[in-house]
């Protein structure tokens, strides 16, 4: 191009968007049935309905089933290394605060090699939303236990039975100080809706944790909480504000013991000791106490916003920090910092 050449127009997107303006040209690869189908349809949906920009937004994985989402989304999108996608996010969201960034990763990848990553994001709150589709099983490696699978699971690594204790991810994620926290299902398609938007406003490190069925590998496993004639007595919805009872007409009451654990009981027997829930609390106890109330879905196991904090956001604090040194320094000479300090010469 000349000197004087006009340089090139970007493409200006429309003010609003629609579900196809995030749907890429890609055949969508998984197997008929899998539950990356609907959590990829409700979030093409939602972005739209939102209002984002897709060239505003990116989404970074790692490998997996689920790591295959970024080739799906018609916006910007990083399939990375084998649970490092926390960390890419990290750096990301650091040097571009101004994007929408998002990290796909499952059980294996987020839990097993990846799990130092999704600590230590969550501890500095970095702003980005971490959707963990949880199925208990790894996938793309063709079915051996991960580190969600249940004691006594038998998988093709497990022949006699996992001896495992399994990780909950919500659990770990509170443990680490996570400021959102939640956990819905994949084919509760408003559940999923309220869940995404919730975690998406959110200022700051967020994490999902989705029950993904893997119709191959592990198919059903969330049947207690999803099938239609036990659903109504297994899941235990988080609604803010209100007591958390259960049940077909309410007739289960979480209530909270001396020790601070709790427990489910007859609501009649639980006089003013139901829990009112309050994912607002500073300290993560509460929350924590809940997650504990189920380590897979198999019974009684809540569902929604296990925390929801505001405090103050990475990505912001080393942002000011880098202005503050400019401000008072000036900007620094890579070749400087290179050159500077004990250097040695290598024969």
């Amino acid at each position: 191009m000349s000197a004087d050449a006009a340089p090139t127009e970007l493409p200006q997107h429309p003010e609003t968007f629609s579900k196809k303006d995030f749907t890429s040209d890609q055949e969508v690869r998984w197997c008929p049935g899998c539950g990356d189908y609907a959590i990829l349809a409700t979030l093409q949906k939602l972005l739209a309905d939102l209002g984002r920009n897709p060239s505003e937004t990116v989404f970074v994985s790692g490998i997996g089933c689920s790591s295959r989402f970024p080739y799906y989304m018609d916006t910007y999108g990083i399939h990375s290394i084998h649970g490092r996608a926390p960390a890419i996010a990290t750096g990301l969201a650091s040097a571009r605060p101004d994007l929408d960034v998002w990290v796909i990763t499952g059980d294996g990848d987020a839990l097993s090699i990846g799990g130092n990553h999704l600590i230590h994001a969550l501890r500095r709150n970095v702003d980005i939303t971490i959707l963990l589709f949880n199925n208990e099983i790894y996938g793309l490696t063709k079915g051996q236990y991960s580190p969600t699978s249940p004691m006594g699971s038998i998988h093709k690594s497990t022949p006699m039975g996992s001896i495992d204790r399994p990780l909950s991810p919500v659990s770990l994620a509170l443990g680490a100080e996570a400021t959102f926290v939640a956990r819905t299902v994949d084919t509760d398609r408003k559940h999923l809706t309220e869940v995404l938007t919730a975690a998406h406003a959110h200022r700051g490190a967020s994490l999902v944790e989705i029950y993904q069925n893997c119709v191959v590998f592990n198919d059903d496993f969330y049947h207690e909480i999803m099938d239609r004639d036990t659903k109504v007595i297994n899941q235990i919805p988080l609604v803010i504000g209100e007591p958390i009872t259960f049940g077909p007409d309410g007739e289960k009451a979480v209530v909270a013991d001396d020790d601070g654990s709790l427990r489910i009981v007859p609501t009649a027997e639980a006089g003013d000791r139901i829990v009112v829930h309050d994912p607002s609390r500073t300290e993560p106890t509460t929350a924590f106490a809940l997650s504990r109330l189920s380590h897979n879905p198999t019974g009684p196991t809540p569902l929604g916003i296990f925390r929801q904090v505001e405090r103050p956001v990475y990505d912001d604090l080393i942002n000011a920090q880098v202005e503050e040194a400019v401000a008072s320094r000036g900007r620094g000479s890579l070749e400087e910092l290179l050159s500077a300090g004990s250097t040695w010469d290598v024969a």
